[in-house]
């Protein structure tokens, strides 16, 4: 903050740059939802039309591309790695009265925003160091099963809620919550701390937490005694996302710490391995820490977070991984978890079965951004895709509306059914679309989904799901059976909202 704030007087004694003169250091200071203040720096120089330098932010410094100045108004490339592929980035920005106005861009859902950055020196930028050569691992050697994961995880994880303000006490309540509200009962077993609890490594290199989780293996013991198990998190680079200590060049050494602690899920995050590792070595770089875990003596679900690169279905599984992400980060609006939900899983379903699953990423259910309809449709669409369910909100106080959805029996049976078959979407008219998967007891699970502004009428007809004939109808929301239907069945659905039933 005394940074900071020295900054921006020094802002203030700056004149404010024309085309001409953009060349210096501008900084812009923004908040995160977790409270952290973050720095993005601009080092420009400006050599007539042409702009140079880079940009700087927690993830690294990144050279500037085809930069150009007009007048006031300035556009750049940045080339970046992004859960594990390269991507040319366009940034555009205006010269104001007061600083630069730096339009950065959105990505799939999530909107771009504005930064806005003040000059704090005149100096130019020095040039970067050239870049440090990439590993390129040798091919991924495929890791035996760990036989875990039969159906998707179920539990619970700090970060939507939390992010760096989880700490021991707030793991230990959840783990109270999770006993007393029901949540265990109904099948929810895993309490997951994300990103933040990392500290140093001792000299010998093992990891150790920071201040906020005093005793790892206490903390384990503790949510062991309450009939739960404990996940943690880690990156295969040498910092995860929160910019805290990964496990890069330790993967066995940590393995073997989780183990000693009594972990018994891994979420390992991509972050920062882009920044050491070629992007074809991800596939090898999950392996190894695969491998890791397989040999630590300690049954660990290890769930991959490399955001649907490079095809991961085709190789998750074979790098030991009993979950992948398939998609960005969730947000918790009704923008994201549609796009996350409907549009990011087609054609996914190949991949998903007992031990390995698809993960569109966490629940948001709760925590405010969606209304206890959108919220339902959220929990039926990850349950007809055989999802893991893993709750984000905070599980200390919950409306009983909200409690309700997490905890429904009959819709988390779909998700947890063992024949493990991924449902799939079997027809689509407008905004109504219905989907539907086959269950172990010769029945089927099927969504009748209004994603529409306006309540409509949606029909599953038995021919797009492959069945013929009479069957009976129970409507899982409801709790009620509904009667024996010939060759369809139809229902109101409001806005934004799913009708989910069963069909014997």
């Amino acid at each position: 903050m005394k940074y900071l704030r020295a900054a921006i007087i020094a802002a203030l004694l700056i004149p404010i740059a024309s085309g001409a003169d953009l060349t210096g250091r501008w900084v812009a200071a923004t908040r995160t939802p977790d409270g952290q203040t973050r720095e993005t720096v601009f080092a420009l120089k400006a050599d007539g039309d042409r702009l140079s330098g880079y940009m700087s932010s927690p993830q690294g410094d990144t050279a500037i591309s085809e930069g150009r100045v007009n007048g006031d108004d300035i556009s750049f490339v940045i080339v970046r790695e992004m859960g594990g592929e390269e991507r040319k980035i366009q940034y555009t920005a205006k010269i104001t009265a007061d600083g630069l106005l730096v339009k950065m861009p959105g990505f799939g859902d999530r909107p771009g925003r504005d930064l806005f950055a003040k000059r704090v020196s005149t100096d130019p930028p020095k040039p970067l160091p050239p870049p440090v050569p990439k590993i390129a691992l040798p091919p991924m050697q495929d890791v035996k099963s760990n036989g875990l994961a039969k159906t998707p995880p179920m539990g619970w994880n700090s970060w939507n809620k939390f992010r760096n303000k989880v700490s021991d006490q707030v793991v230990r309540e959840i783990a109270d919550a999770m006993v007393k509200n029901g949540m265990k009962a109904a099948g929810y077993i895993y309490v997951n701390i994300d990103d933040t609890w990392e500290g140093s490594r001792d000299p010998q290199g093992a990891i150790r937490s920071n201040e906020k989780f005093p005793n790892m293996k206490a903390l384990a013991d503790y949510v062991h005694g309450k009939g739960l198990k404990l996940g943690i998190y880690s990156s295969p680079g040498p910092k995860t996302c929160a910019q805290f200590e990964g496990s890069f060049q330790h993967e066995e050494q940590d393995a073997k710490t989780f183990a000693a602690w009594g972990i018994d899920y891994l979420k390992y995050d991509w972050c920062s391995a882009g920044r050491v590792y070629q992007s074809s070595s991800m596939p090898a770089a999950y392996a190894k820490m695969g491998q890791a875990l397989l040999a630590a003596g300690r049954p660990i679900v290890y769930s991959l977070c490399q955001y649907g690169a490079q095809n991961v279905g085709e190789w998750g599984a074979r790098s030991g991984g009993n979950l992948w992400r398939t998609t960005g980060d969730i947000r918790d609006t009704w923008a994201s978890m549609s796009d996350l939900g409907f549009e990011k899983q087609i054609g996914r379903e190949k991949y998903a079965g007992p031990g390995h699953w698809n993960d569109p990423d966490m629940l948001e259910i709760g925590n405010g951004g969606m209304s206890e309809i959108e919220y339902r449709t959220h929990m039926s669409l990850w349950s007809v895709l055989a999802a893991p369910l893993l709750a984000g909100n905070d599980l200390r106080d919950v409306p009983p509306g909200i409690l309700e959805i997490l905890i429904d029996k009959e819709v988390i049976a779909v998700d947890q059914d063992k024949l493990g078959k991924q449902g799939v979407r079997v027809s689509k008219n407008g905004d109504l679309e219905v989907w539907a998967r086959p269950l172990a007891d010769g029945g089927h699970a099927v969504c009748m989904f209004n994603r529409g502004g306006a309540s409509a009428k949606v029909t599953a007809r038995w021919s797009d799901i492959g069945l013929t004939g009479s069957h009976k109808v129970r409507d899982l929301w409801a709790h009620a059976d509904r009667g024996k239907f010939s060759d369809e069945y139809a229902a109101e659905v409001p806005s934004h909202g799913v009708v989910m039933v069963r069909v014997h």
